[in-house]
């Protein structure tokens, strides 16, 4: 299958460049960044410290998904919704490892599934989705007396927050309770702001150094305390599991998928 990167130059386009070499079934089908990049033009095996891959870096996506049969993408948001534009225009299938969307950008991204497969995930690693699951589990299981947060640490250069992964767990957190989470998220407290409003499902964000992605879900209860962690301690988690979720999508039809679907949970 040949596999695309856009956004590859950054630190996970990266590892995304040496798992897609290192993947049997995977041929690297090239990789781009903005315009002006100091890296264009650069061949992408060099790029990453080893041999020459025969793929130069380009500025232009389109050409991308004209060539790839599958594209990855961890951009920003504006940047993946015309990556998912043009994935539904080429019908090459996409990854999708960008968080922060808002909801207009989700409904692009929605409207694009309809013509071609899109995997969409907050984490690619597969410790974390069943992470997912064990916090949605203890959720139905643990009564509302148990108050919900979801602490969350990433390195400095993370712009969005609470992480995509920490608002995940959240959602797995309220289907375990069935509700929604918008109606019981509380994503910032500050001053005076009373007692804990109970079934309230909190969230605290934590940056600094170069902290990989830790995430923890505390069930905090009468006398006891439950806590569920995970600890990336490398990007190639994730980008091991996007090249996993790449070739899986090229071999589905149109739809939006996450990595429940890619791991059969």
């Amino acid at each position: 299958m040949k596999i695309a990167i856009v956004g590859a130059a950054g630190r996970m386009g990266r590892m995304l460049i040496a798992a897609v070499q290192g993947a049997e079934d995977a041929e690297l089908a090239g990789g781009a960044e903005a315009a002006g990049h100091a890296d264009m033009g650069r061949d992408l095996g060099e790029l990453i410290g080893g041999e020459s891959a025969g793929v130069a870096m380009t500025s232009d996506p389109r050409a991308l998904f004209e060539i790839a049969d599958v594209v990855i993408d961890f951009t920003a948001p504006i940047a993946t919704v015309a990556h998912a534009g043009l994935a539904a225009e080429h019908g090459a299938a996409l990854i999708i490892g960008t968080t922060g969307l808002d909801a207009a950008q989700q409904g692009a991204v929605d409207d694009a599934a309809k013509k071609v497969a899109i995997v969409q995930a907050a984490n690619y690693s597969v410790g974390v989705n069943v992470l997912l699951g064990l916090v949605e589990k203890a959720a139905q299981i643990l009564p509302d007396a148990y108050d919900i947060e979801v602490l969350e640490m990433h390195h400095h250069h993370k712009v969005d927050a609470p992480s995509g992964t920490a608002l995940a767990l959240g959602e797995a957190a309220a289907a375990g309770r069935d509700v929604q989470l918008d109606d019981v998220a509380c994503k910032a407290r500050d001053g005076i702001v009373g007692a804990r409003p109970r079934g309230e499902i909190g969230f605290a964000t934590l940056r600094g150094g170069d902290v990989v992605g830790d995430h923890t879900v505390m069930f905090a209860g009468p006398g006891e305390r439950v806590e569920i962690t995970h600890k990336a301690s490398s990007r190639e988690v994730f980008a091991g599991g996007a090249v996993r979720a790449a070739l899986w999508a090229c071999t589905q039809k149109p739809g939006l998928y996450s990595m429940k679907d890619v791991l059969g949970l």
